[in-house]
C-alpha cells in the first residue's frame, strides 16, 4: 500500500485527475482524498509551481504554513508507527515540543488525575522512547545542525565563567593627595571571547555591566535531553551540574558556615580527569 501511495502522489503532483489515479491504482476516491488532505499534497503541489528566485527558493515563504508543514511531518511520521496507540502517538508529538510528560499526556487525551503517572510510564515504554528519539533527531536534522553543535552550545552557556570575559585587578592612580590603589574591572578583547554567550554589555555611571546567557535555562535544556548525549558526556555534565548546585547552595546559606571537607576540590579533580580522558 505504501508503494501505491507514493505512486499516487507522483501522479497527483504531475496534474493527473483524481478519478484517473483511482482507476490506475485501484483505490477509492475517498482513500485518495484522505491522503491528499492528511499529507497536504495540494499545498505541496502549489509550492511546486511557485516562482523561484536566483537560488531556486520560492518567494514569499509563509512562515505559518512552513511551521504547519513541519507539524504535519511529525504527525505523519508517528502515524506510520503501528506499535503505538492513538493516544501514545499524540503524546510523542506533544512531548517533543514541551518535554513535559504530564502536560503532553493531558493534551493526548489522558485523564488529568493520572496524567503525571501515565506520562512517566509512557517515557519508560520502549516503543514510545524510540519514537520520541526519532522525532528529536528529525528536528535536529531540519535545522541542519548536528547534535554535537547544539549540545556544545548549551554546555558552553551552562558553564561559562565570568572571568573568561572580565579581568579583575587593582591599579595605582594619582589622587589629590597622592597615589592610591583602586580596584579595576576590564572587558577582555572581543577576539578573545565567545560573544554568543553574552546577552548584554553596557556601561553606565556605576561602570561596566556584563550579563551572560541564562545558565539555569541551559542546564534545564540539557537535563531534558540528556538521553541524546553519549554516556561519557553525561558523566561530565553530571559532575558540572553537581558543582554548580553546591555553589548555589553556598550562596543561599551565606550566613551559615559551610564545611566542604575538600569536596569541591575532589569534584574539580574528578571532572578534570574525565575531560582529560576524553581529550586523549
Amino acid at each position: 500500500m505504501e508503494d501505491v501511495k507514493i505512486n499516487a502522489k507522483e501522479e497527483y503532483l504531475k496534474g493527473a485527475k483524481q478519478k484517473d489515479i483511482c482507476t490506475k491504482y485501484n483505490i477509492s476516491i475517498n482513500t485518495l482524498k484522505s491522503w491528499i488532505k492528511r499529507y497536504k499534497w495540494s499545498e505541496e503541489k502549489k509550492n511546486k509551481g511557485a516562482p523561484k528566485n536566483k537560488r531556486g527558493a520560492p518567494f514569499n515563504i509563509d512562515k505559518k504554513n512552513a511551521e504547519k508543514q513541519v507539524a504535519n511531518y511529525e504527525v505523519e511520521s508517528v502515524l506510520e508507527n503501528a506499535e503505538l496507540t492513538e493516544k501514545q502517538r499524540l503524546f510523542c508529538v506533544y512531548y517533543i515540543k514541551s518535554f513535559n510528560a504530564t502536560k503532553s499526556a493531558i493534551k493526548a487525551g489522558y485523564s488529568r488525575k493520572t496524567a503525571e503517572q501515565i506520562g512517566y510510564q509512557l517515557l519508560q515504554k520502549a516503543s514510545v522512547k524510540s519514537e520520541i528519539q526519532k522525532l528529536k533527531q528529525n528536528k535536529l536534522n531540519r535545522v541542519m545542525l548536528s547534535e554535537d553543535d547544539i549540545f556544545q552550545k548549551y554546555i558552553d552557556i551552562a558553564f561559562a565563567d565570568i572571568t573568561d570575559y572580565l579581568q579583575f585587578g587593582s591599579k595605582e592612580v594619582e589622587g589629590e593627595y597622592g597615589p592610591y590603589t583602586m580596584s579595576s574591572v576590564n572587558l577582555k578583547d572581543s577576539d578573545e571571547v565567545d560573544g554568543t554567550l553574552i546577552s548584554e554589555v553596557s556601561q553606565g555611571k556605576d561602570g561596566i555591566k556584563l550579563k551572560l546567557q541564562d545558565k539555569m535555562k541551559a542546564l534545564q535544556w540539557l537535563s531534558d535531553r540528556m538521553d541524546l548525549l553519549p554516556t561519557h558526556t553525561q558523566a561530565k555534565l553530571d559532575l558540572e551540574i553537581l558543582k554548580l548546585e553546591i555553589e548555589m547552595n553556598k550562596l543561599d546559606n551565606t550566613e551559615e558556615e559551610v564545611e566542604e571537607d575538600g569536596f569541591i576540590e575532589a569534584l574539580d579533580d574528578t571532572a578534570k580527569e574525565v575531560w582529560d580522558d576524553e581529550e586523549d
